[in-house]
This record gives C-alpha cells, structure tokens and sequence, in this order.
C-alpha cells in the first residue's frame, strides 16, 4: 500500500485530530493547575509575610509595653526623681533597679539589649550593669556613626516619645551589626528638653529579619521593612541600592501586595498599626517550583503521549486504510480504471458497489423471470435421464427451485386428442397452447404442487411423488387415479378437451423417473393404438412381443453414462432394458438375436473412443464383446455385458483420477511457490490451473480429503515453524514471509493449527 495514499492521510488526520481535541483539553487544564499553583504559592507567601507582621508588630508591641511598665516602675520613680549630690548616690536603689530589669530579656528576644539613662545621676543602667560614666557604656556599645557627644546628644539628652531610630551600623563589644533602636522618654507625659530618664531599647537587626528567614531562607528571596518616613527598619538578602532602584523604577507599583518584578515575585504590605512597610522578593523561579514540575511532567507525558498516539494512529491509518487501498485497486482492476483518478476512494467504492448492486438486482430479476424455464429445462433433463448422481440431481433441484416432494412415484403423460400429426396451422398451435395451458392449471388446482413440462404440442409430463413407497403403492396410485379422471370429466364438461393419460410403473428413487417416463410413453403408444381414453396403468398393457424394446434415446442415454464412467447409472439402464425385453415380452429367437446383436453394436460403438482406443484393453474388450453369442442364456449374456461395462467405466474412472491427482499436483506445486503472497486465494489458484473454483475445489477434497483452504494454511504453518525454529526473524517478519498481512492473524492461526502460539513454539524449539 503506497504510505501516501488519500485513504491513508485521511485515516491519519482523522486520528490527528482525534488526538488534538485530548490535548487541547489537557493543555486547558494544565493552564489551569499552573495559574492556581502559581495563585497558591503568591497566597502563602503573602499569607507567610503578614505573619511575621503580626509577630514584629506583637514584639514590638511587648516593647512598648516594656517602657510603660518602666513608666510606673516605683523604685525607678525614685530613683529618676531623687536630687543627686555627690556624697549621697542611692547605690542600692541603683543596685535594686538593675537586679529587676534583668528578667525582662528573657521573655522577649527584642529586649536583650537595652538600657535606662538616669539624668540625675548620669548612669546607664543595663541588665546586670550599672555604667556610672556614659563615656564607659560608649566604649563597648555605640553607633558606628554617631560619636560620643552626637550620641549623648541625640540619644541621651532629647526627649522621645515612642521614637525608633531606623536601621544603623552598630558596635556591640568590637562586634559591628546593624541594630533598629526605639527610644521612650520617662515620664511617658515629658515634654521639656531634657526628661528625668530615657529607656532605650537596641533590636539587633538579626533579630528581626529572622521573622522574615522563612523567606529569605527557604526561597533564597530578600526581605526589608521600612518605616512610614521609608527609613529602612531591617534588610536582608538585598542591598540598599538595590531597594532603592526598585522604589524608582516605574515598572514597580507600591500600592500592588503582589507583583513580578525583573525574575522576583515581590509583595508589599502595610501596616495599618504604624504604617511600617514590609517588602519580601523570592525568585520567580523557587515560587513556581511546583508548577515548574507539573509542568515538566505534564510537557514529558503529553509529548509520549502524543509520539505514542501519532505512532499507534500511523499503525491504524496503516491497518485501516491497507485493505481499502487494495478494495480500490482491485475495483479499478476490474472495472478498467486503473488511471482513473477519483477524489474520494469512498465515492468511487460506494459508486461502484451501488452499480454492483444494481447489476445483481436486474440479473436477479432476469433470473427470477427466467425460473419457469430453468424449472421446465430441469424436468425435461430428469424425465430424458441426464441425471447419473442424486447429487447432481438434488443440486440442479436446489438450483431450479423444482422440488418434487418425495423420491418415490409414478410419471404420467397427458394425450390431448383430436389433432393429428400433420395439423400444425398457427391457429391449432394456440389452441392446444391453450388447451395446455388450462389442464396444467387444473392440476395445479388440485392443491398439491405437482412438477409438469411439455413435450411436443399436444402432451404434458407430469410427476406424482411421495416421500414413502409403501404410501405411493397403496394409496397413491388410488388418489392419483380419482385425481386424474376428475381433471378428464372437468375438461371435457367445460372446455370440451378430450385427454388420453398413460401412467408409467412405480419409480424408488428420483433416478427412476426416466424408466418410469419411458414405461408412461409405451403406454401411452398402447392406449392410442387400443383407443383407450382417460385413464392406462403400464402394468395394465400387454406389449406386442414381435419387437424388442431398445428405443435410440435409451441407447444414446446409455453410451453416455458409460463415457462418463458413472457405473452404477449404467448398470441401472441396462437393467431396465434387460427387463422390458424379458419381464414385459416374450421374444421370438430372431428378435432375441437381433437385439443381443443391436446391443453389442452399441458396446463397439462405446470403444471407438480416444479414451479407450488408447488403452491396453482395447483389444481385449472388443473380442470380449465380439465372442458373446446371440444363442446363449440372458443371464449370461447380461453377465457378459455387464463386465464390459464395468471394464468400461473403471478405464474412464481411471482415467478421471489420473486427470484429478495431475491437476492436484499442479495446485500444490503453485501454492509452495506462491504461499508467501498474502493476496493468494483459491480464486488465483483457479486462474492458474484453468479451471472453475467450486470444480478445483471439489476435485481437492475428494483427492485429499482436506479442503484448499486448509491445505495452504497447512503449509503456511509447516514454514512458519521451520522459521521459528531455525531463524532469529520477529513474528511480523514470519508472518509476512509466510502470507499473513499481520502478525495478529498469523498468531492466531498458528495456535488454532498447532494449539500453542508461536512464541511458545519457539521457546519449546529452542530448549
């Protein structure tokens, strides 16, 4: 089949787009898991950032708290409101007051590092410390930027109010980091240039990005919280360059919680507490991480998928459009349109097969007008005894729809009288057409379906037959009787016919009938010559013994079955004969001799036969039959004949066989040159040898006992298995060298034949 056939590519777009509509659908819906993945992985960022907001916010909230709960510390009232003078210094309340800050640290990691100025006493009190000189707290904590009178100045001697310091370089002990400090002037209600006391609280900006490490950790992003005068408050993961760059861009939009920006998903959120903006970026490509795998494993097993389908649609376009292709070809062969081109192969089938169709119907129809006389041409062949099998005989009634009801009965003949021999005017034709035509309706009227022809102008043939011998003897021959003189008086009262009706003797078998026809004309010559009308029986006639009985058509009807070698037909004749000449006469001597001399004429005529003048019998069988004496006994003569015929008739028997082993042969010969040819039918192997398919067909089966079909499977597996057994070839490879179109067929009669499937075979050959 040519790969670029129009059947083929229709097949294979068919299945394309059988193929696409799925895929479309998944593409769907993989944008959909994609964009809700995607929407998922935003949602839990954004949800992740605003609870480390609520964290921050909760802890900076604590440290609120913590400076108004100094507020209305009593002992640091005290002490914050105590007059210093230089011999009274309130070392234990200071003492006290440092002992009872200490445990605020550990509630709180944004209070491990704080400390309160005492203005009256110039003391930095610290967890656990007491710094009586600022000087020596700025050796080991200061702002890497502020010196020591900016810081005692900014810090130490303003006043604040909840003020926060944004992020700054910071010395911890010779450690630099960057701390937030918020700063609360006390009393909280102190509005003068300098206050009583400050506390003040520096958050290690570790501390606070840790809130955010989830994200800068986890998904490798940046992380930074600004105040409302956008003051940076903690950063990490990113450069203040780089944030301020992206606040400048325009590309960015501060009001979105979400957005893409370069490759990072960035979300900003604020504070509705204190306007504290917090900002998080996490690389486009860690966020869409999952969906990066659904989405490679969705692009890997759609693109199998789709290699697989386009493969599998490129086998069924194949499997599909094979036998299409070679209906087409065989079609276009046969009709004469091998160069036609048609655009649609399924128009040209469908035109085609309709005008098939019509064809058939009209030879249908023609046949169906022409049943009548392939019916008459069948009893005209059964009553002559053309007929030497019943299968022959009950094939062409099948064929002929010309059942006569029974093996068993008696053949009758119908005499229209009046009309002479010589009387053949158009105008006596038509009326015995009629007469004809009237008494064969009445028999059909008589309710029974009853097989008749004509013979001559003025007679009717006609069978009687029953299915049981002993009912056709009995009763039969009494209701036939009253049937036919009914048929005799209504056509005399009616149509004023006058009819004679001679009836032959009792036939067993369908391949009686022409005996018993030729007993009805016998008959039928002695009712005339008696002039007996109605009703004659043959056993009711006395026939003249001056003649012999041996009629030209019997002795045509006999050479023929003999050439034929059907040697059971034969005998039955020549019995018939025997018994017409010796049960029904009495022969003088001279006509006893006349016909034994015409009978061994007939035998002499048979060997001048090309079959038989080449045998090696030749000679033996002619003086056989010439040595016979007209003077012996019958039953030696019929002994004597009766050889010769059975000589006869096996010669051709022979003959035939040899004929049918020949073409045998020559079928199997070609079906083992040609049994790898997957187009080999018993249709080729009839055009080869030259003969009809049924007659190859049958002669094969009765040679060898299988039929032809089988017989090429049979060698089709004996080569498979010589393959499976001594070649590495693959079962498609074997099944096309053996005549299978696929491997799927091949299987599947291999173990129907050997009652394994071929790989076992295989594997069984090998170990």
């Amino acid at each position: 089949m040519p790969k670029h056939s129009r059947v083929f590519r229709r097949f294979l777009v068919s299945y394309i787009i059988i193929l696409i509509i799925p895929s479309i659908a998944g593409y769907m819906s993989y944008q959909t898991s994609i964009s809700v993945t995607q929407s998922l992985a935003i949602e839990n960022s954004v949800t992740q950032i605003q609870k480390s907001q609520e964290i921050l916010e909760r802890r900076m909230a604590e440290v609120e708290g913590f400076t108004r709960q100094m507020a209305i510390n009593q002992d640091l009232g005290i002490l914050m409101n105590e007059v210093n003078s230089s011999d009274k210094t309130n070392v234990y309340g200071i003492w006290k007051m440092m002992k009872d800050v200490l445990t605020f640290g550990q509630t709180n990691d944004f209070l491990q590092h704080f400390f309160i100025y005492l203005t009256n006493y110039n003391v930095v009190l610290t967890p656990g410390s007491a710094y009586y000189r600022p000087e020596h707290y700025y050796d080991s904590f200061h702002y890497k930027d502020l010196s020591f009178d900016q810081w005692k100045k900014e810090v130490l001697e303003s006043t604040h109010r909840s003020e926060i310091m944004p992020l700054s370089e910071f010395v911890n002990k010779g450690t630099e980091t960057s701390v937030v400090t918020y700063m609360q002037s006390l009393p909280l209600d102190s509005f003068s240039k300098a206050s009583p006391a400050i506390v003040v609280v520096i958050i290690d900006q570790k501390t606070i990005t840790s809130l955010l490490s989830g994200l800068t950790e986890r998904y490798g992003g940046w992380a930074r919280i600004a105040d409302a005068q956008d003051r940076t408050i903690g950063l990490q993961g990113i450069e203040e360059d780089e944030v301020k760059e992206l606040v400048s861009d325009k590309r960015y939009d501060m009001g979105k919680v979400s957005q893409f920006y370069g490759d990072d998903l960035v979300i900003t959120l604020t504070s509705n507490t204190n306007d504290w903006v917090y900002q998080a970026g996490i690389p486009r490509k860690v966020l869409l991480e999952n969906a990066n795998k659904i989405k490679s494993i969705t692009f890997t097993v759609t693109g199998l998928a789709l290699f697989v389908g386009l493969f599998v649609g490129f086998l069924l376009s194949y499997r599909n459009s094979a036998p299409m292709d070679r209906l087409v070809g065989i079609m276009k062969e046969q009709f004469g349109h091998e160069n036609t081109s048609d655009r649609n192969e399924y128009d040209f089938l469908h035109g085609n097969i309709s005008e098939m169709l019509n064809h058939n119907k009209r030879l249908e129809s023609q046949l169906h007008e022409q049943q009548p006389l392939i019916r008459d041409a069948f009893l005209k062949r059964l009553i002559a005894g053309d007929f030497q099998l019943r299968e022959e005989l009950v094939a062409a009634a099948v064929q002929s729809h010309a059942g006569l009801n029974g093996s068993t009965g008696y053949v009758g003949i119908i005499q229209i009288n009046g009309y002479s021999s010589g009387m053949e005017s158009i105008e006596i034709l038509n009326e015995l057409s009629v007469a004809r035509l009237l008494l064969k309706q009445s028999l059909m009227d008589t309710g029974s379906p009853i097989p008749m022809t004509d013979i001559w102008s003025d007679k009717i043939v006609f069978v009687f037959a029953f299915h049981e011998a002993d009912m056709a003897k009995q009763l039969g021959r009494e209701e036939i009787a009253n049937t036919l003189k009914h048929i005799s008086e209504l056509a005399f009262q009616e149509y004023r016919i006058s009819i004679t009706v001679a009836l032959g003797d009792f036939f067993a078998s369908e391949l009686e009938i022409s005996q018993s026809f030729e007993q009805a004309k016998q008959t039928l010559e002695y009712a005339l010559h008696t002039n007996k009308k109605e009703l004659v029986w043959f056993d009711e006639t006395r026939m003249d013994s001056a003649t012999y009985y041996y009629p030209l058509d019997v002795e045509t009807r006999l050479i023929r079955t003999v050439r034929a070698g059907e040697m059971e037909a034969a005998i039955r004749i020549f019995q018939s004969i025997i018994d017409q000449n010796t049960v029904h006469r009495e022969l003088s001597v001279e006509m006893k001799h006349q016909w034994i001399g015409e009978m061994k004429g007939t035998f002499l005529k048979l060997l001048n036969q090309k079959a038989f003048q080449e045998s090696e019998l030749f000679e033996p069988v002619k003086n056989q039959i010439i040595d016979i004496e007209e003077s012996s006994a019958i039953e030696q003569i019929q002994e004597q004949l009766n050889e010769v015929m059975v000589t006869l008739c096996s010669l051709i028997t022979s003959k035939k066989n040899d004929g049918h082993a020949k073409l045998v042969d020559s079928i199997k010969v070609y079906i083992k040159e040609s049994y790898a040819d997957s187009e080999l039918t018993l249709y080729r192997v009839a055009e080869q040898v030259g003969r009809p398919w049924k007659y190859i067909s049958q002669i094969f089966k009765e040679v060898t006992g299988i039929n032809l079909s089988e017989y090429l499977e049979k060698v089709r597996m004996e080569n498979a298995e010589i393959l499976l057994r001594e070649s590495d070839l693959t079962m498609e490879e074997i099944s096309e060298k053996v005549g299978y179109s696929s491997s799927h067929s091949f299987r599947r009669a291999f173990k129907r034949v050997t009652g394994v499937p071929p790989s076992s075979y295989r594997q069984s050959a090998e170990g």
